[in-house]
């Protein structure tokens, strides 16, 4: 069986069951980046990723569902600033506020 060729934004699972998404491949240096889902990040060469897709090392998997486990994203602050979209917004009017353009 052909290995399919890694799209950015892929995820693959290895034979463990470690999740893993593609994060950058390099046609000319044949490397592929990858990330685990706890973020770190590792370079693949195109041979060793045909030879583990061809060895049953390698399968397609779907995204998590929650995906924060990779990238430092932290839940927003209850009672903090910002977590009403409605304060965000500046409700002052401008001064071309009210002026029909096409009069």
């Amino acid at each position: 069986m052909t290995a399919p060729h890694p799209g950015i934004g892929d995820w693959y699972r290895l034979n463990g069951g470690q999740q893993f998404e593609v994060v950058a491949v390099d046609d000319d240096d044949g490397t592929i980046e990858i990330q685990y889902f706890d973020g770190t990040v590792e370079e693949m060469d195109v041979e060793d990723w045909e030879a583990q897709w061809d060895d049953g090392g390698l399968e397609a998997a779907q995204a998590p569902e929650d995906w924060s486990g990779s990238v430092d994203v932290e839940a927003p602050d209850e009672g903090a600033r910002g977590s009403d979209p409605a304060e965000d917004q500046d409700l002052r009017m401008s001064a071309l506020d009210g002026i029909d353009l096409f009069e």
